[in-house]
């Protein structure tokens, strides 16, 4: 058959319009009710995706699927761009050991719980472990989601959650390389470890050349950037250049081998931190001006100037200091993606992509007895080995073991109290030769009295170390992809039963289980949080210093 010279254009028909139209309406309609009502949007994009498509009314046919998960993929991209954007590199630094322990803890509590699948299911233990693997990433788009509905991606509880899920992200795109290798028998620990060493080499070397090569020459440009062309100080130039940014260094870190979306997140780092360089150059010869007189001397020069503009022609003045600001004014990489990419990301490419995930739940082959159950359990149990990543934050009173001895004197106290005599009660009379108040024995009933027990100080707040141990606990994307994996290379399944394996259907309840849950969960908390935060305006935050 002879390959045809171009497409040929055909007028879609008005059945297809009115089902993408509405499935994108249905979408956005859904996302907008749920996040007012407890921030969790992305669950309503979840059901719809079920719905309209394979697992459903299918509505939409498996080459459209294709297409929705791979443009949906593009909004998963530019939300995690946007988490590194918003990430400020001093807290990221000051907060990197604490990530990486809540990281680890995510990651081996599920891996370590998974292997009650052996008694649960009669799983082997390399099923059990394949399974552990689809549980212990994290969900990117719906951590990043949860944070930026609930505006809380800016604060220090949001850099730690987003670098703990980042890591976790990286373990789980390691995992799949492993279930890869162990499906097909040809189990290679350099090809295993590849992963790993790439990840670690990709961001270490980002830093080093942004440290030693790219610094020097920046800060340069940035004191000589009178000299440069009036269009580099322009928002289009600042889109051009920073998409150049997000798509070469997410080209380079697939080519090499590792996660696209954690070379997104560290393409947004960058953006941030050239931003911080621009930022500090400008503050530098505000603060070295100590003249009062100066100000004051600038200040009238601006008004005469305003004056005699305004004679000439009304206040023609006001454009042109507007586009003067415009032109030597900075432009960030939050103001280039709030002006070129937050409108079509929020309302196009993220609904497409939680629809496509909804697209990969089986759930008419969920709903039989024992599957029902054991996924229940499995599922509880999974949200448990995320939900304890939140003891990282746990704070205590600043001495807990001075307050650990006090509670455990207590009891003596109150048996050598009840031992000793009283004072008669007549002994409060004022004595003429004391008329200022009462003696030593006067005050002996109070001191006798018996002092209340207490348990050990309690945590300053629980709010955050809740939030984040519910934000870690969504799965999804990479969760599906691992035991898609594990299912199509027969690690799941015994290969004499027709359809998905049990195994498989466990697994996909606890991802599902805890898609929903989580942000759910989150919502609610961060609900109340707000309203605390509202009724105490001079008070102090719920969330202490994670909010800051």
């Amino acid at each position: 058959m002879a390959s045809e010279a171009a497409f040929a254009y055909h007028e879609p028909s008005i059945k297809t319009v009115l089902n993408y139209t509405g499935f994108l309406l249905v979408l956005n309609i859904a996302n907008t009710c749920l996040d007012k009502l407890l921030y969790c949007g992305l669950i309503g994009q979840l059901f719809i995706g079920v719905l309209w498509g394979t697992p459903g009314a299918k509505w939409l046919d498996r080459e459209t699927e294709t297409v929705i998960q791979q443009i949906g993929y593009l909004g998963l991209i530019l939300l995690i761009y946007e988490g590194g954007l918003s990430t400020s590199i001093k807290a990221l630094k000051a907060n990197i050991l604490l990530s990486t322990a809540v990281a680890l803890t995510g990651v081996c509590a599920p891996m370590g719980l998974s292997f009650i699948l052996m008694e649960l299911v009669s799983a082997t233990p390399l099923q059990a472990f394949s399974a552990g693997a689809a549980l212990s990433a994290t969900s990117l788009g719906t951590t990043f989601t949860i944070l930026s509905t609930t505006q809380l991606t800016t604060t220090r509880l949001g850099t730690v959650t987003t670098s703990a899920a980042m890591l976790d992200d990286v373990v789980g795109l390691v995992m799949v390389q492993i279930i890869s290798n162990l499906g097909g028998n040809s189990f290679d620990v350099v090809t295993v470890i590849r992963p790993v060493f790439v990840s670690l080499g990709f961001a270490i070397g980002l830093l080093l050349i942004c440290a030693f090569c790219l610094e020097p020459v920046l800060k340069k440009l940035i004191q000589h950037k009178e000299r440069l062309p009036d269009i580099m100080g322009t928002a289009q130039f600042a889109f051009l250049a920073q998409t150049c940014v997000l798509v070469g260094i997410v080209t380079g870190a697939t080519y090499a081998g590792t996660s696209s979306l954690f070379a997104a997140y560290l393409a947004g780092v960058i953006v941030s931190w050239f931003d911080g360089l621009v930022a500090e150059s400008k503050i530098q010869p505000i603060v070295s001006v100590p003249a009062v007189t100066q100000a004051d001397s600038t200040a009238q020069e601006t008004t005469s100037a305003r004056r005699n503009s305004g004679n000439i022609a009304g206040h023609p003045d006001q454009p042109e200091s507007r586009s003067q600001q415009e032109r030597h004014q900075h432009v960030t990489g939050e103001m280039v993606f709030e002006r070129y990419y937050k409108e079509p990301n929020n309302r196009i490419l993220l609904p497409l992509f939680f629809a496509s995930i909804g697209f990969a739940i089986p759930i008419t082959k969920m709903f039989t007895g024992q599957i029902i159950w054991r996924g229940i359990i499995y599922a509880i149990l999974m949200a448990i080995g995320k939900m304890i990543t939140g003891l990282w934050l746990v704070r205590f009173s600043s001495n807990p073991v001075s307050g650990l001895i006090s509670t455990i004197k207590k009891p003596f106290i109150y048996a050598h109290s009840c031992t000793k005599p009283r004072t008669p009660k007549r002994s409060k009379k004022k004595s003429p030769s004391n008329p200022q108040g009462p003696t030593q024995t006067d005050q002996t009933p109070a001191n006798d009295s018996a002092p209340q027990l207490s348990l050990p100080p309690k945590p300053k707040s629980l709010y955050p170390s809740s939030i984040l141990g519910l934000a870690m606990v969504a799965r999804g994307e990479v969760g599906y992809l691992i035991a898609s994996i594990a299912e199509s290379q027969g690690i799941f399944s015994d290969g004499l039963s027709e359809g998905p394996s049990e195994i498989y259907l466990v697994v996909i309840w606890a991802i599902s289980l805890c898609t929903l849950i989580g942000p759910i969960l989150v919502g609610t908390l961060v609900k109340r949080v707000k309203k605390l935060q509202m009724s105490r305006d001079q008070g102090a935050d719920p969330l202490g210093v994670w909010g800051i």
